[in-house]
């Protein structure tokens, strides 16, 4: 393959691993690190939301005069609760993704690298 193939948009391959390059690449300390960068986001912030979440079901169920509390004209405390479920979603997907371009992402291609070989 000459340079000018691969400035005309030629395919660029990897090689393909067996499955024990997968299997010996899941015990390897870079894909357990990856794992558990990953996992010390995740479980975190679904606990997080999850608690959020019940927590305005509850209050919805059981404590509606809390919840028809007024702020600003007809807009009562629930309401500005319930449009807070939506807000707490995008914020936790935005810092996902974050967390994920700064430290999930080199790693995951350094792995792909490692166990794939250079796009040729």
């Amino acid at each position: 393959m000459t340079t000018a193939d691969l400035s005309e948009g030629a395919p660029q391959k990897r090689r393909t691993p067996d499955a024990q390059a997968f299997v010996d690449m899941q015990a390897s300390p870079e894909f357990q690190e990856l794992r558990h960068r990953l996992r010390s986001f995740v479980f975190p912030m679904t606990a997080f939301f999850l608690a959020w979440y019940a927590a305005y079901v509850l209050l919805a169920t059981y404590a509606p005069e809390f919840m028809a509390t007024k702020v600003i004209g007809n807009v009562n405390l629930g309401i500005i609760l319930g449009l807070g479920q939506f807000v707490t979603t995008f914020v936790i997907t935005a810092l996902y993704v974050k967390f994920a371009n700064r430290e999930l992402d080199p790693r995951s291609a350094a792995i792909r690298e490692e166990l794939e070989g250079p796009l040729k």
